[in-house]
């Protein structure tokens, strides 16, 4: 697509209206989850996840918290509570039929592969097996949200986050800061005692909700008017330096994880200092290595940057606006990726083959998703009263 400053549809800066820099940002996040879960892509070194401790994990549910704060907050600050709930509520509902259709389809798909290829390493690799094997008690915790295959642990996140996400609008709406700290607080407890939600048949959530619940709570925190309030400490020149200084050192010690010369880089005192960097419990470096990354995208990335604006990052911002039907179909296509890598070819032309198909398809969806988001809604049918009432005379009681 040629460049352009054209606005795409439905998509606008200004007080009250969507924020492209959410939209870029999720949709550019889809695009690395979706090359990420693919194994053994060589693509998955333009994602974060292999220069610093954090990943686009981190981004989904910062600005999912911060996209209910920016949506949600006038609502609530005009007194209207209970509307932002109905409203939380029944898009928590869709999240949880979306992911349970996605189960279903997606080990499905497993299933199926490995009894055609007689490959027992797809169930096995994503965990199925155990669905394979006894289907009954499997479904009935899979719909309670405890046993989940690899690569379906966002949308319960996601799911219980929205659930309680009244609870923390109405915290912030009385004690901002209070509710942060409380948050804050939370994160510190639940690793310090190892906290989690338990999986079926044994183990515990991969996020950890009560230590992710921080990166949510402190997007509804920004997003409910006090991100512009911190905006000129983030943008100084100390604050940026100090960012600046922790991306350059994380990027360093993630270079001696993935190539051998540089084993040593890193010396044995710090490695026992700063390891385990666990993604479960979202590690403190991990929080450090995004909210520094976070500072520099707020400096580099204005709100009115014409580029947002423009044609070429319009498929990234139409997968960020339709961010639910594109995760849900780029899982799907990422085994499918991987089943091809496996079963015809897993050489670097085409991993790259897979990858660009597969981001081709998900603009697809994102654009059909807009396409019927904008179709006109169907005529109202208007209720009239049979033939033959209509000819039947009222009935009139007697005189008395």
């Amino acid at each position: 697509m040629g460049a352009s400053n054209e606005t795409p549809r439905n998509v606008a800066i200004g007080p009250g209206e969507r924020d492209l820099r959410l939209d870029f940002l999720r949709g550019l996040g889809q695009w690395m989850i979706f090359i990420d879960h693919i194994p053994y892509n060589v693509l998955s070194w333009f994602t974060l996840r292999n220069y610093g401790f954090c990943d686009a994990a981190e981004f989904f549910v910062y600005i999912s918290g911060y996209s209910i704060g920016f949506a949600y907050g006038p609502a609530v600050k005009r007194g209207e509570m209970v509307a932002a709930i109905k409203r939380l509520w029944t898009r928590a509902a869709q999240l949880y039929v979306a992911h349970v259709f996605l189960f279903l389809f997606f080990t499905a798909q497993i299933a199926r592969a490995a009894r055609r290829f007689d490959n027992p390493m797809y169930k096995d690799e994503f965990n199925v097996a155990q669905f394979l094997a006894n289907p009954d008690i499997m479904i009935q915790q899979a719909l309670m949200l405890k046993y989940k295959p690899v690569n379906l642990d966002v949308l319960p996140l996601y799911i219980v986050f929205v659930v309680a996400a009244p609870l923390v609008l109405w915290g912030l709406l009385r004690r901002p800061h209070w509710t942060l700290a409380a948050s804050g607080l939370l994160y510190l407890v639940s690793r310090h005692f190892g906290w989690n939600l338990p999986s079926f048949p044994d183990g515990h959530w991969y996020f950890n909700p009560f230590a992710w619940q921080f990166l949510f709570v402190f997007g509804i925190w920004c997003g409910f008017g006090n991100g512009p309030k911190v905006r000129p400490w983030v943008k100084s020149w100390p604050n940026q330096t100090l960012s600046w200084t922790i991306v350059l050192v994380a990027f360093v010690i993630a270079m001696s994880w993935n190539f051998e010369a540089l084993y040593g880089l890193v010396p044995e005192s710090v490695g026992k200092l700063i390891y385990p960097i666990d993604k479960t419990s979202l590690a403190p470096l991990r929080l450090i290595h995004f909210l520094a990354l976070l500072t520099i995208v707020v400096k580099l990335l204005p709100p009115d940057l014409p580029a947002l604006r423009s044609r070429r990052l319009h498929p990234i911002i139409l997968c960020g606006q339709r961010s639910l039907p594109v995760f849900c179909v780029g899982v799907i296509l990422s085994f499918t990726a991987h089943w091809i890598l496996v079963q015809i070819s897993g050489g670097i032309a085409m991993q790259i083959f897979v990858s660009v198909v597969g981001i081709g398809l998900l603009v697809a969806v994102a654009w059909i998703a807009t396409w019927y988001r904008n179709l006109p809604t169907l005529f109202t049918v208007p209720v009239t009263m049979p033939v033959e009432d209509e000819a039947k005379p009222a009935e009139t009681k007697p005189r008395a």
